[in-house]
């Protein structure tokens, strides 16, 4: 285990005790869940921990956390920082710095994190399929506007990896307001009830169908070890990880054996106070 997963397991057992002190529902998820299942911990080349919980439980453990949590643990969302610009939240240690490539001039915590997604449901028509993916695609056009690779890179534009709301909240100024369009996605992605839809969704992480899944898949939950705690990943995890990765059984090649975040600033020792500008 690096020093970085470390930091990032204590996260994770903050998270673990709340849930349990509360009786909430979550499920390690993503490569997280892999781990779990593969290596009984942290792949051994991660560098983050993802943890998904049903709408309602996530709900009640953003109310409930912030006067459970230490002082060092922050629950970071749109409610917490006002330019944090995900669906989601993360715990991050207020102690230490991380400060990733993308949000670095962002005035947001940039402590070490974990990711807590809501699980949500699926649309029932094809009309309302059809008006998801096009506030699906203003969304992600408004809150890109914040980002520094995006603001500072035209090859977006060149190569066609953005769309045309991108283009034009560019040209006209918009995308500010960051609480206040994750707010309105994510109160609009919340009225689709886990408890009625067969699909369960995490929008947070990804708009990829990969992330839309049978909800059977979660069912209770199946326990495994992850570096010597007892955690919950998805009841039919053989299905969940097959449908995000194909094999995941496969030992990967060398060249792909990487993390997925990107940072200019990693202090385990300083906060991130210290380096703001």
């Amino acid at each position: 285990m690096t020093k970085l997963q470390a930091k990032e397991l204590e996260i994770l057992i903050q998270f673990l005790r709340i849930c349990e002190q509360c009786g909430l529902t979550y499920f390690l998820v993503c490569g997280s869940a892999l781990g779990a299942v593969k290596y009984g911990g942290f792949i051994p080349w991660d560098d983050d921990i993802d943890v998904a919980m049903p709408r309602k439980d996530y709900e009640e453990f953003c109310k409930k956390a912030p006067s459970l949590l230490p002082d060092w643990c922050f629950l970071q969302n749109y409610h917490t920082d006002k330019q944090y610009y995900r669906l989601g939240s993360k715990l991050r240690d207020s102690r230490t710095t991380y400060m990733e490539r993308m949000t670095e001039d962002l005035d947001i915590n940039q402590g070490v994190f974990i990711d807590v997604f809501p699980l949500d449901g699926q649309w029932s028509t094809r009309q309302e399929q059809k008006v998801f993916q096009k506030k699906l695609k203003k969304f992600e056009a408004k809150r890109r506007v914040r980002l520094k690779y995006n603001r500072l890179s035209g090859r977006n534009l060149l190569m066609g990896r953005t769309n045309l709301y991108y283009v034009l909240f560019r040209l006209f100024g918009y995308g500010g307001n960051t609480a206040k369009t994750v707010e309105e996605f994510d109160y609009y992605v919340s009225s689709f009830s886990t408890e009625e839809s067969e699909i369960w969704c995490n929008h947070a992480n990804s708009a990829s169908t990969v992330e839309f899944a049978p909800k059977q898949q979660y069912g209770r939950g199946a326990l495994f070890a992850f570096e010597g705690l007892e955690v919950r990943v998805p009841e039919q995890y053989d299905a969940y990880l097959t449908q995000k990765y194909g094999d995941w059984q496969r030992d990967l090649p060398e060249e792909e054996k990487v993390g997925h975040h990107f940072f200019t600033i990693c202090d385990l020792e300083h906060p991130y106070t210290d380096y703001v500008k």
